[in-house]
């Protein structure tokens, strides 16, 4: 009999304390966002689509050296080098990479090719639409995830 009534008495203050915090978020304003109509708001952490970025002077920051792909445990990145040429730079280094694919049906956004690249070329964005209707369009391709050059008036 004192089991069941323990039983009884456990049950009833777990619901009280499941209802207790039900009731203190119900009187709470409710937070939203007007995604469509407003931007939304992300955290600084964010991991969002994948930007390879450029430097200083307008050239792709990534030098070919497949340590993102290497890093990558979904193997989801596929790189083909080239090397520079002096009449035509893509990258500050010797070599640049010729195609740079991301196949988001397989990226897991774990940033562990963030972390791998010693040239900061790969940084996460603040990009999350990346829904479709064919399996084709979530591989994207160097063009797609190359930053857009700032352009200063002078």
């Amino acid at each position: 009999m004192a089991s069941i009534l323990s039983t009884v008495v456990e049950t009833a203050s777990a619901l009280a304390s499941g209802f207790r915090v039900t009731f203190r978020n119900l009187l709470r304003p409710t937070v939203t966002e007007n995604y469509p109509d407003e931007p939304p708001h992300f955290e600084q952490r964010f991991r969002g689509l994948h930007v390879l970025q450029r430097d200083e002077q307008g050239l792709e920051k990534c030098v070919g050296c497949f340590l993102c792909a290497a890093a990558c445990p979904s193997n989801c990145i596929y790189i083909e080098a080239a090397d520079n040429t002096s009449e035509r730079r893509i990258s500050a280094g010797e070599r640049h990479a010729a195609v740079y694919n991301i196949d988001y049906n397989r990226c897991i956004f774990c940033g562990y090719c963030v972390e791998a690249c010693p040239t900061d070329a790969i940084t996460h964005g603040h990009g999350f639409e990346l829904a479709s209707y064919n399996v084709t369009g979530l591989i994207y391709r160097k063009e797609q995830l190359l930053a857009r050059t700032v352009t200063s008036d002078k």
